[in-house]
C-alpha cells in the first residue's frame, strides 16, 4: 500500500501562485508514477500532469498552456505542483494519485491507471 498526503492548498487571488505538495509513505519503492488530478464543483475530475518516479517524463493537460510544473523530489518521497497564474477556473479539489502497475514509457493521464488517492486539497481562486 502506499499512502498520500497532500498539502499547500487555499484561498488566493486571480494571478498568483501556489504550491502544491503530496508526501508518499508505505510502498514507495513500487510506484512507477504519479500524478495530478482536479475535480471542480459538478464536474467530473481531470487529469491536470504526471510524472514517472525516476527518469524525467512528464505530461500536462492541454489546457494548461504552460502555468503549471509538476516536480519530484525522490529523496523526500514527495511530487510538487507549481502552480501560476491561477485563474477562478482553477478552483477545485486536486488531487495527487500514484500508479505502481503501469508499464508505458510515460507517465500515465488515465484516472483509472492510478491505483492510490491521496483525500486531496482545495484550492479556490477568487476574481
Amino acid at each position: 500500500q502506499v499512502q498520500l498526503v497532500e498539502s499547500g492548498g487555499g484561498l488566493v487571488q486571480g494571478g498568483a501562485s501556489l504550491r502544491l505538495s503530496c508526501v508518499a509513505s508505505g510502498r514507495t519503492f513500487s510506484v512507477n508514477a504519479m500524478g495530478w488530478f482536479r475535480q471542480a464543483p459538478g464536474k467530473e475530475r481531470e487529469f491536470v500532469a504526471a510524472i514517472r518516479w525516476s527518469g524525467s517524463r512528464t505530461t500536462y493537460a492541454d489546457f494548461l498552456k504552460g502555468r503549471f510544473t509538476i516536480s519530484r523530489d525522490n529523496a523526500k518521497n514527495t511530487v510538487y505542483l507549481q502552480m501560476n497564474s491561477l485563474k477562478p477556473e482553477d478552483t477545485a479539489v486536486y488531487y495527487c494519485a500514484a500508479d505502481s502497475t503501469y508499464s508505458g514509457s510515460g507517465p500515465p493521464r488515465e484516472e483509472a491507471k492510478y491505483e492510490y488517492w491521496g483525500q486531496g486539497t482545495q484550492v479556490t481562486v477568487s476574481s
